[in-house]
């Protein structure tokens, strides 16, 4: 007999579906949240600002912080790179999701096509 368990993912501010799971810390305290794709926007709006005019510190031990809820499937490299080369502002966004999830970029320079590609990835998923 054929058993299938599904576990699904609740939003910790609401109670609605989760998308995603973010990772992020204050005052050197590291926490993790399952939010809906609207609430983690809002998160992400809500910080956007401080993560703009903050230096990134390298950090070890938040491994896999944020994973992506769906049904499954992920998208391939090849639909989710991005097309043109990062403005800034992009650029500026791409920093602060890594920095979310636990990805070490340096704060200046050139950004791995991989974490570009990661980005775009999650950046779709939403």
């Amino acid at each position: 007999m054929a058993q299938q368990t599904t576990v699904t993912y609740l939003d910790d501010i609401d109670g609605s579906k989760a998308a995603e799971t973010v990772a992020f810390g204050l005052d050197g305290a590291h926490y993790e949240i399952d939010l809906s794709a609207k609430n983690a926007k809002n998160l992400r709006k809500a910080v956007a600002e401080f993560v703009e005019h903050a230096r990134q510190i390298k950090t070890a031990g938040i491994a896999g912080a944020r994973t992506t809820r769906g049904a499954g499937r992920k998208a391939s490299s090849a639909e989710a790179k991005p097309e043109k080369r990062a403005g800034k502002s992009e650029l500026v966004a791409i920093r602060a999701w890594a920095a979310e999830n636990g990805i070490e970029i340096a704060a200046r320079g050139r950004i791995s096509e991989s974490v570009k590609t990661q980005y775009a990835e999650a950046v779709a998923a939403q």
